[in-house]
């Protein structure tokens, strides 16, 4: 182990501990962006090789989180959007990537949670993911939710759909829904009911926004942008987030 390896090392482990002295973020969201462009950086021509390091990162990633504590992680992985745009080879490359790469997932010791319209990806990846969340139902925390055909707005929309198809089943008036709905009450239909909103969102690549992530839970959250690809997020990057995070928590408390 060379030297640079070894300051690395230890510059990890301090910061890992400063990051336990807390307060530490109970649910983290990541916004998983640049997988191809670092493909591109790399000079890779295939840029489903991009989406295959970038996924096999997050098994790598739930041990850092687990290090130091975080209990929820909520990763987007592909929205509507992202699924309808992709070329016919490229979105193939990616569902296979995620069918070799979920059921590793479902061996880390969080529960696998499913968000969005699974409905848009093909059979045997639906299969896959179902299973993951099957096979790791028994477990009541830590969690991991994995956003995928997910589209913030949509949710919404879905949470209000169903409200007003709970009120026809029980024959109540759209008069009767209205006087009783809260933010609480939608918040009970959103696809991450029973979990806490998150308190910290990371967003890999640079880029400054959450093109539709978690659009109702995000609210409040803090938001931090990094400027590095993905596949390329370290672990101390991760920590220096949560560093980050924990400053601007006791900054605010005083």
């Amino acid at each position: 182990m060379g030297p640079a390896a070894i300051a690395y090392g230890q510059y990890t482990r301090r910061l890992r501990a400063t990051v336990r002295r807390g307060p530490v973020p109970e649910h983290v969201a990541m916004v998983m962006d640049g997988n191809r462009r670092w493909a591109r950086d790399q000079g890779l021509d295939d840029v489903s090789l991009g989406h295959r390091r970038g996924f096999e990162h997050v098994v790598e990633v739930l041990r850092w989180c687990d290090a130091v504590g975080v209990g929820h992680v909520t990763l987007f992985w592909a929205s509507i959007d992202n699924l309808a745009k992709r070329a016919a080879p490229e979105a193939a490359a990616l569902m296979r990537t995620i069918e070799r790469v979920v059921p590793v997932l479902a061996t880390t010791g969080r529960r696998v949670d499913l968000a969005g319209h699974i409905d848009l990806l093909p059979d045997t990846t639906v299969r896959v993911l179902k299973e993951a969340a099957e096979d790791t139902r028994g477990i009541s925390a830590p969690t991991l939710t994995l956003a995928v055909g997910y589209d913030g707005r949509v949710e919404i929309a879905d949470a209000v759909r169903c409200l007003l198809e709970d009120a026809a089943r029980d024959n109540r008036s759209l008069r009767e829904l209205a006087a009783e709905l809260t933010p609480d009450v939608i918040a009970t239909h959103l696809y991450t009911s029973g979990k806490p909103d998150p308190d910290l969102v990371i967003r890999t690549s640079g880029e400054q926004r959450l093109s539709g992530f978690l659009t109702w839970q995000a609210a409040f959250s803090q938001l931090q942008c990094i400027d590095v690809y993905w596949p390329g997020f370290r672990e101390i990057d991760f920590l220096r987030a949560l560093r980050t995070y924990a400053a601007r928590r006791t900054s605010s408390t005083h």
